[in-house]
């Protein structure tokens, strides 16, 4: 194992859970490693609207491959959101896995939650899992289900399930998106034995609560890339009706150059 693989999984183990921001590109990934964040997701949805591509159909194979090595040159563990793993074929996933953990991704996430809104097989799910741990052992795999998200009918017990399948084929991590239900956290997380993931939900449980309930891992999702999108339509309002426009803290020109390489670096 890497040294950056362990200590990307260390974070998974700490007094609090590991809050994971994630950046849909170079300037967001770098702007939130400034601010002190030891580790980075990406956001399948930011990165997907960036490059005028829908979400969760497995269109930004390309584009995903292409911002983690932009993102390697920065000094962040990195964990990228790989959808499904853009393919049916475990051997292609893993193959896909290998060429990202190359480029020094410590993580990925990988869901079964499939474009026409159904679960996939979990059969299949764990087969991509085990393709990727048996080709790069020191990746962590977070292995997401949908069951919330899609709103299955009686989650809890088909979470379970996919999650001890998952787990057994070699998944590092189990991220349950779709509920900040305390009591559900703390049932999940008593039953799946592996760091739980949740997805934060402005207005739900925060850090300190989540901690409590068991859980490791905290990421944000699309929220910070939805939440700048909705700040620019708010910015461009504000010029047009003649409104001030800067907010409480706006990053100067000089200080989002300084989040760019520079020229031969």
């Amino acid at each position: 194992m890497t040294e950056r693989s362990a200590r990307f999984r260390a974070l998974h183990h700490g007094d609090q859970p590991l809050l994971l921001p994630n950046a849909w590109d170079h300037a967001s990934a770098a702007a939130l490693a400034a601010r002190g964040h030891p580790a980075v997701g990406t956001t399948s949805l930011g990165v997907a609207a960036t490059a005028g591509r829908p979400d969760g159909t497995g269109s930004t194979a390309g584009e995903t491959l292409a911002l983690a090595r932009r993102l390697a040159t920065l000094a962040v563990l990195l964990s990228v959101d790989i959808e499904a793993g853009f393919s049916d074929d475990p051997a292609a996933v893993a193959d896909y896995a290998a060429e990202l953990a190359g480029l020094g991704v410590v993580g990925i996430n990988l869901e079964d939650g499939r474009p026409d809104g159904t679960l996939a097989d979990p059969g299949c799910v764990a087969a991509k899992v085990a393709a990727v741990k048996s080709a790069v052992p020191h990746l962590f795999v977070n292995a997401r289900t949908d069951t919330w998200w899609l709103g299955v009918d009686d989650p809890l017990p088909q979470t379970l399930a996919r999650a001890r399948a998952y787990r057994a084929a070699g998944a590092d991590g189990i991220f349950v998106p779709g509920t900040v239900d305390l009591a559900t956290l703390r049932i999940l997380t008593e039953r799946i034995d592996a760091p739980v993931n949740a997805l934060y939900q402005p207005g739900g449980p925060g850090l300190a609560e989540l901690s409590a309930a068991g859980v490791a891992r905290v990421s944000t999702g699309s929220l910070l890339f939805r939440a700048a999108l909705g700040a620019a339509l708010d910015a461009a309002d504000a010029v047009r009706l003649g409104r001030p426009t800067a907010p409480a803290v706006l990053p100067s020109y000089a200080e989002v150059q300084a989040l760019v390489p520079t020229a031969g670096a």
